[in-house]
């Protein structure tokens, strides 16, 4: 089974701020990134997407370009919370409670929100169940960087600690070949 990771476009927040789980738009015109977006994916699928904004604006016009029936929001799908830290400058976040997580981002919790582990975790919950479910078409998972670098470090069988390796620009598209729900092939 194709499964194509499609990463949302550049958001509306300054570069510096931490937006994971809030909803914030993106930066238009973005019309031209999608087209280029269309042009990696197939021309059916089966059609999935956090259910953030950034990523279903992108899902949508997916949706109308390509045939898929329906857009399937699912919140395993969401990038990593983090909790008092959400829409806050990396710089304004005191060091002293910053820097237990840099130490140690997979484990270690933002304060009100998750560790990557806890990210990785509903990540997989999701892989396992959809992938079980069998598809004769292709998926296309409109996600974020932090959902698509936990897909990858189980398909290539890293660490998550390795998950920063995976170099995913805004509106990336990865491309992976899924045997069976227990057996993940390669990526492209």
């Amino acid at each position: 089974m194709e499964v194509y990771l499609v990463r949302h476009t550049e958001t509306v927040c300054e570069k510096g701020i931490c937006y994971g789980q809030s909803d914030v738009e993106i930066r238009e015109p973005y019309d031209l990134v999608f087209q280029t977006i269309l042009s990696q994916l197939p021309q059916e699928a089966v059609l999935y997407s956090s259910p953030l904004q950034r990523c279903v604006v992108l899902a949508k016009h997916i949706q109308e370009n390509i045939k898929a029936n329906s857009i399937i929001e699912d919140s395993r799908l969401m990038e990593m919370h983090f909790g008092d830290w959400e829409l806050q400058s990396w710089n304004d976040i005191p060091q002293e409670v910053l820097n237990p997580w840099m130490e140690d981002f997979v484990n270690v919790r933002v304060p009100n929100g998750e560790s990557f582990v806890d990210l990785n975790k509903r990540v997989l919950d999701f892989l396992e169940n959809e992938i079980a479910k069998g598809s004769e078409k292709p998926l296309i998972i409109v996600a974020h960087a932090g959902v698509i670098r936990s897909i990858l470090c189980k398909i290539n069988n890293l660490p998550l600690l390795e998950a920063f390796k995976s170099k995913l620009d805004f509106g990336a598209v990865v491309k992976i070949e899924i045997l069976n729900s227990t057996r993940i092939l390669k990526s492209f």
